[in-house]
């Protein structure tokens, strides 16, 4: 009910012109069907009662002159023979009673038994007399409307009447039966104007736009007075192209007659071709036109897209006045557009060269018949300009042709004080030179060749200084040939802006140059400068540095490569990943790689190492994050870009990675293990080649788990190809692809280490790497009988003797003669403290190689001392002894024990090391 009456207040209250019409127009269509079911009613009710007297009277007049009343009458009992029959009757006329009588209002009959013999309720007596009453009477039935009727019998005289009426409820009855019929009259009419008046009020809000009076007025006036007042000429044209309306403006501009509204387009006098263009109604936008002295831009429209009415409506607009600075607008318009694409092509890469090439190529033949780019050589190099000389480099030339007698690239030029070279490189401004023809002093650089370039039709020239954060790096000069218009003090404004970008992107470059080389000569300085010499495997190996791309990313980073010659002409193969690029990650790897050698030099296990390296890596990474606190103090270089090349942060070294493998020639095994390391290829002599499953560790400087080794033996002439993940990644496949395009291109038998290298990094990096990439591949050897000799030791003090003389007569057969003293005295010491301090089984191998090696090992874990014996002391100078007259010695641990070994250098070998 409540939104019921919210609904009617807020129609109650419609503002909008259609509302309250279509409100008006249905309030007297409710008031008119209101009105004529009134009226309708009304008449219902009267011809109801005006037919209730006629039945009355018929049905009394008919049944007083029935055949047999009088009969009846005259009988014993008139009212046992008249009751069924005025029943009959009654039922039969319809009316609500039937009332026979004597003259003086005795009842014969009556619908109510009860009601017979008693007294008639109603006027009778001139019935009577021979008359008829008619009236409304309430009487035992209720209000009635009735006739009363005389029986006048043969003799003429009045014997009976006869009474029938019709009672009120049956004439309401009567007009209510015939509601139903009126009411949906009523409603269907009301339903019809209704909805007709809807239409009216839609179609009438579809022309005013939902507005009330108020707004219509105030939108009329506003109308008018923007009409009329507004500087650009208004015309509106019907759908046979005749005038409608015009504004004032429109009438100024084209000079209109006072009775133009009506004319048709082609006869309002206007110029011809404007005449065409109204008189076709067709779309036109900011089409210019002449209309006397003036040039008006028009836009024409059709007015019936959105259901308006057809016709068109034509804005004028006056644009002499702005047609002067149409020229200057266009090119200031061309200069914007200039400098915008002059952003997106030059500076994409980081390289100072290409970065001059750029801008001449990008200034010919947009601004410049001829650009020459000559920069300062230590600017080329990555270096700050030195002196205040003139001497700069020719890096860059473009021209619209290429027999110009301008300097070419790659030549020296000194430039003397009098050119603009010389004035722009020292004052840092732009300077021009109109009119070369004039001499003013450019020419003494070289007479001779400024009259070719007078000849050649160069006519004007502009220096402009390629200047960055304070710093002259080089000139920019441009020049005008074909074109004839000099250089002026606009297009001096737009090469500032020109070469000033350029600048920045040049300085960029070249501060990338210094950097990278600064990273290029750590890098190379902390790989290793030449292979040790050794016996145990044949090595190739490769480095690669990224590339810089457009954003500089790239340049040298974190992946290197070792190999270490260990005791026992064994070799360990190392491959390191340290993430990031940069000075950084390329420091990082040189601490990581001395730590290795050290760690090698301990002749640890591959994953006893990998430990001490990741306990390395985390102590690092700690004392990193720590200077990285202390320091937060925002410090950063002048262009805020941070320190060195990987944008300011302190770079942690979590993520490094690492394999490490030690081949020993004498046994053929390999024991491998690896921290989240890429596993290495294992190339077998037939040419099959496999992916060795190493169990993976985690990266370096995680901690928590412990590395696992893999031990397995390699047959003769199998190929090991160590890797880092810049090989096989790539962003435009998958690396599970990479893999096997890597184990495919090494599957081949007979290859050298050098061509299998070659062949891997053809195959997976045929262009500039993204990623540096480090590659170690290691073929391996054997040794034979003709270089080893092997013997157990019985565990007491009569075998060292025996020993001794197998050891002489080893040596002897190897030529080595002068070495069996000293090898005698080491066997003698060493096989003495393994009988005496170790456990069995004793061991002692002879092994020639680049040097003599002598190795003795026992079950004991236990580990000799070096110490000096005091005068009083009767042992304790047998190691060092055996120190003084070997090369080398040490100890290293097995799974059975340990094993001392002695090196010693053989004349004429120099021996490897690492």
């Amino acid at each position: 009910m409540a939104g019921f009456i919210g609904h009617m207040r807020s129609m109650l209250s419609a503002r909008t012109v259609a509302r309250q019409v279509f409100l008006l127009q249905v309030a007297i269509v409710v008031l008119l069907v209101v009105a004529a079911m009134v009226a309708l009613v009304l008449q219902s009710r009267n011809d109801s009662e005006r037919e209730a007297r006629t039945r009355s009277l018929a049905v009394a007049q008919t049944f007083a002159s029935a055949p047999g009343l009088e009969e009846a009458l005259a009988g014993s009992d008139p009212s046992a023979v008249l009751q069924p029959r005025a029943e009959q009757a009654r039922a039969g006329s319809e009316v609500a009673f039937i009332v026979v009588m004597t003259p003086d209002g005795v009842r014969y009959t009556h619908p109510d038994p009860d009601q017979i013999g008693r007294r008639y309720i109603g006027t009778i007596a001139p019935a009577a007399a021979g008359g008829i009453v008619r009236e409304t009477v309430t009487g035992t039935l209720g209000p009635s409307i009735r006739a009363v009727v005389p029986v006048v019998g043969q003799n003429g005289e009045v014997i009976a009447l006869v009474a029938a009426g019709v009672t009120s409820d049956q004439v309401s009855g009567i007009v209510e039966a015939q509601l139903p019929l009126l009411f949906g009259t009523a409603a269907g009419a009301l339903a019809l104007t209704t909805g007709g008046t809807a239409l009216v009020s839609r179609r009438l809000m579809r022309q005013t736009h939902g507005l009330g009076p108020a707004e219509m007025t105030r939108m009329y006036d506003h109308h008018d007075a923007v009409l009329h007042s507004v500087r650009e000429g208004v015309l509106i044209l019907d759908g046979e192209q005749r005038l409608v309306l015009a504004n004032d403006e429109a009438r100024r501009l084209l000079d209109l007659a006072p009775d133009a509204p009506g004319r048709a387009a082609l006869d309002l006098g206007i110029d011809p071709d404007m005449a065409r263009l109204l008189d076709s109604g067709r779309p036109a936008a900011d089409e210019v036109h002449v209309a006397g002295d003036r040039l008006l831009v028009v836009n024409q429209r059709p007015t019936d897209r959105d259901g308006g009415p057809p016709g068109t409506v034509v804005t004028l607009r006056d644009t002499t006045e702005l047609q002067a600075l149409t020229g200057r607008v266009d090119i200031a318009r061309e200069r914007l557009r200039l400098l915008y694409d002059a952003g997106m092509r030059i500076g994409t890469t980081l390289d100072v060269v290409r970065t001059a090439q750029e801008l001449a190529d990008f200034a010919v033949p947009r601004f410049a018949d001829f650009v020459t780019v000559d920069l300062a050589d230590p600017v080329v190099l990555g270096e700050e300009p030195a002196g205040r000389g003139a001497d700069m480099r020719r890096v860059a030339f473009r021209g619209i042709r290429d027999d110009s007698p301008l300097y070419p690239t790659g030549s020296l030029i000194s430039f003397v004080p009098s050119t603009p070279q010389a004035a722009g490189f020292g004052t840092g401004k732009v300077v021009m030179e109109a009119d070369m023809a004039a001499l003013s002093g450019w020419q003494q650089q070289d007479p001779a060749n400024a009259r070719r370039l007078l000849s050649y039709g160069i006519h004007s020239m502009m220096a402009a200084p390629l200047r960055a954060r304070g710093v002259v790096m080089g000139v920019a000069t441009f020049w005008r040939a074909e074109k004839p218009e000099p250089f002026e003090e606009d297009d001096q404004s737009l090469a500032e802006e020109l070469v000033a970008r350029a600048a920045v992107s040049v300085d960029n470059a070249r501060r990338y140059t210094r950097e990278h080389t600064m990273a290029v000569t750590l890098q190379r300085s902390l790989l290793p400068r030449a292979l040790p010499q050794q016996t145990a495997v044949d090595v190739a190996h490769r480095y690669l540095p990224a590339q810089a791309g457009a954003g500089g990313v790239g340049g040298v980073g974190g992946d290197w490569f070792d190999v270490i010659p260990l005791p026992g002409a064994r070799i360990a193969l190392v491959v390191g990943d340290v993430v990031g690029h940069g000075l950084h990650a390329a420091a990082t790897m040189g601490r990581l790689r001395t730590a290795v050698h050290n760690f090698a030099n301990l002749d640890l296990p591959p994953d006893e190492l990998l430990w001490h390296l990741d306990e390395l890596v985390a102590r690092i990474d700690e004392d990193e994050g720590e200077h990285e606190s202390e320091g937060e103090d925002g410090s950063a270089y002048e262009d805020g870009s941070g320190a060195g090349g990987d944008g300011g942060a302190v770079a942690q070294v979590t993520g490094a990675t690492c394999l490490y493998a030690i081949y020993d020639p004498g046994s053929r095994l390999c024991t491998l293990a690896r921290a989240g390391h890429l596993g290495p290829v294992l190339v077998r002599p037939d040419g099959s080649a496999e992916f060795l499953r190493i169990p993976g560790g985690p990266p370096l400087g995680l901690g928590g788990l412990p590395f696992e080794t893999v031990e397995l033996e390699l047959p003769e002439g199998s190929t090991l190809v160590l890797y880092t993940d810049g090989l096989v990644e790539d962003r435009g496949r998958d690396i599970d692809e990479g893999l096997e395009l890597l184990r495919r291109a090494v599957a081949h038998p007979g290859r050298s280490p050098e061509e299998t290298c070659r062949a891997a990094l053809e195959c997976l990096l045929p262009g500039r790497p993204r990623d540096d990439v480090a590659v170690l591949v290691a073929r391996t050897r054997v040794l034979d009988t003709d270089h080893t000799a092997a013997w157990e030791v019985r565990s007491a003090p009569s075998a060292v003797a025996p020993v001794r003389a197998e050891a002489t007569r080893t040596l002897e057969r190897w030529g080595l003669h002068e070495e069996a003293f000293v090898t005698e005295l080491i066997l003698s010491e060493l096989v003495t403290n393994a009988i005496r301090y170790g456990t069995g089984p004793i061991r002692v191998r002879l092994i020639r190689d680049r040097v003599l090696i002598c190795e003795v090992s026992d079950g004991s874990s236990t580990a000799p001392h070096l110490r000096r014996a005091a005068d009083s002391d009767e042992g304790g100078r047998g190691l060092f002894l055996v120190a003084q007259f070997a090369e080398r010695w040490g100890t290293r641990y097995t799974a059975e024990g340990k094993v001392i070994w002695t090196e010693q250098i053989i004349p004429g070998q120099m021996p490897g090391r690492g």
